[in-house]
């Protein structure tokens, strides 16, 4: 029907003004948004990296390490659990595998039955009880061969990279990036794409660094004649200072027990702040567990020097002059501000779990983003405006109806970018300016409906209710279908597929709303006002 219920219109023109509200912020200035009122949208398109420039890293994490270190942990497992079962032994990490030599080869079967103890499955489900994530070499004699399982190693690769991921997120977060690109791309490598970034060493730097810090105690007892001559007590490492000469060199070197006083994975905070004498440093605050172990530690070795260590250099090494209570402490180095803000960002991401390799790395300057966009405009209003031209050369004014709706059309899709947050890239454009085309497509098909009509015999105002009512159903199946083909494309793409996906979706819905409801208000409102009694179409 061409009469329109009150709440119908109402809800129209709300619908309407409202996608345009929300294009309205993609239009004005910094300046502008500002001096916009509270309630009024501010939320703008991001235009991706091909569009403003930006980083694009490729990285691989290393797993082989992560591999080793589960091995020598598990090790150290097997070690504790023997060694409470009074089974004399060694170990030792052979490349992918794990050997123990017993004392007594007499221990064997005990010892067997004490390891298989240890093990944990692993690709456990509903359906399946998983595996041992341990395999026992069978055999005979003192000697016994243990090695990782298939599943055990896929698991914690598997594991690293996506772990890898939500700390390098959890950093560029904290940087303040906006819409930042972080995903898997292959087995062991992620992909990360920093639209508008133009320098790209500092955020290397933060992407670089594993970021594991663990707090240890100094081995007094060694002198540095002892560190220069590698006469190393048992459980003492040596670690070099931070801080390196005019050739690069540790000013210093430290010698370490292995024992971690409090391991870094119980921060709970770090934040930047200035010690007592008005130096940059980093405050740090321990969960309940990491509070407690660092309250012992200082209160059983008050007078002692500790040594706080980052990726195996020693950052601070400071003295305990009194037990540290209340889970909180602050590390000084003489950093500079810099320093100390990117410390304390690495330790709030937390550490990750294996180092990353850089195998790619492009910057994109925004000249080549500008020029990208000038091509998106000249294509967009090219094509815009021929097929403006073509549906008012074949429709008239109905075509100019349409024209009027396409635009509106255009404003809810960039509406809708901005509400949802999403980021304009060239595919995006791409999907913009398909969906320019099958708005007018719609229109076609209802204008084309309302001709027949009326060269059957019916009178304007049924020929335009019938043509309405008649193409409404094929409009729904047509959309409905790309509708589906976009959410298959973001569900299973990446990327610039991802973008071409929303902007395509987005037009959709915008394109059945102004070419089913809005032009069809205004087309209806125009027949009841003029009456006409024929029809140019």
């Amino acid at each position: 029907m061409l009469d329109f219920p009150r709440w119908k219109i109402i809800t129209i023109t709300l619908v309407t003004l409202f996608g345009v509200l929300l294009a309205l912020p993609n239009f004005l200035t910094d300046e502008q948004i500002d001096s916009l009122p509270d309630f009024m949208p501010k939320s703008q398109v991001t235009l991706g990296l091909d569009l403003q420039g930006g980083a694009h890293f490729l990285m691989e994490v290393d797993t082989k390490g992560v591999m080793a270190n589960m091995l020598l942990d598990r090790g150290q497992n097997i070690r504790d659990e023997l060694s409470d079962e009074k089974i004399r032994h060694r170990y030792r990490v052979v490349g992918e595998g794990l050997i123990v030599t017993l004392t007594n080869p007499d221990d064997r079967e005990n010892a067997l039955s004490i390891i298989r103890g240890t093990m944990v499955k692993v690709g456990a489900s509903l359906t399946d009880i998983g595996v041992d994530d341990i395999i026992i070499n069978e055999g005979t004699g003192a000697i016994i061969n243990l090695a990782l399982s298939e599943e055990a190693v896929l698991e914690k690769k598997i594991q690293s990279v996506q772990q890898s991921i939500e700390v390098i997120r959890r950093r560029i977060d904290g940087t303040g990036t906006k819409e930042p690109t972080i995903q898997q791309s292959g087995a062991e490598r992620i992909l990360i794409q920093l639209p508008g970034i133009e320098s790209t060493e500092g955020i290397k730097d933060i992407l670089s660094q594993t970021a594991q810090m663990n707090f240890h105690l100094t081995n007094t007892t060694v002198t540095q004649d002892d560190i220069n001559r590698g006469r190393m007590p048992p459980r003492t490492k040596v670690y070099p200072s931070r801080e390196k000469d005019e050739l690069g060199n540790p000013v210093q070197l430290h010698a370490i027990r292995t024992n971690i006083m409090v391991s870094g994975e119980d921060l709970s905070n770090a934040s930047f702040s200035m010690d007592q004498n008005n130096q940059p440093a980093v405050s740090i605050s321990f969960n309940t567990k990491g509070g407690k172990q660092f309250a012992d530690a200082t209160r059983a070795n008050v007078g002692k020097p500790f040594a706080i260590i980052l990726d195996n250099e020693v950052i601070s090494a400071p003295r305990i002059n009194t037990a540290i209570l209340g889970g909180s402490a602050i590390i000084t180095g003489n950093f500079t501000v810099q320093e100390a803000t990117d410390l304390a960002l690495l330790l709030r991401a937390g550490a990750l779990p294996a180092p990353l390799t850089m195998l790619e790395e492009r910057t994109v300057g925004p000249g080549l983003g500008a020029d990208s966009i000038a091509a998106g405009k000249i294509a967009s209003i090219i094509g815009l405006a021929a097929v403006m031209v073509f549906i008012v050369l074949c429709y008239g004014f109905f075509g100019m109806v349409a024209n009027v709706a396409l635009g509106i059309n255009i404003l809810m899709i960039f509406g809708i970018l901005s509400l949802l947050g999403a980021t304009l890239t060239l595919p995006g454009i791409a999907g913009i300016v398909l969906t320019v085309g099958m708005a007018v497509d719609a229109n076609v098909l209802i204008f084309e409906r309302i001709r027949e009509e009326l060269r059957s015999g019916k009178k304007v105002l049924a020929a335009i209710d019938i043509g309405y009512e008649k193409a409404f159903g094929t409009i729904i199946d047509a959309n409905v279908t790309t509708l589906i083909a976009a959410l298959i494309l973001y569900q299973f793409g990446s990327g610039p597929v991802k973008g071409f996906a929303v902007t395509l979706a987005a037009g959709i819905i915008t394109s059945v709303f102004t070419a089913v409801s809005l032009s069809r208000l205004f087309i209806a409102t125009w027949a009841r006002k003029r009456r006409p009694t024929t029809l140019k179409l």
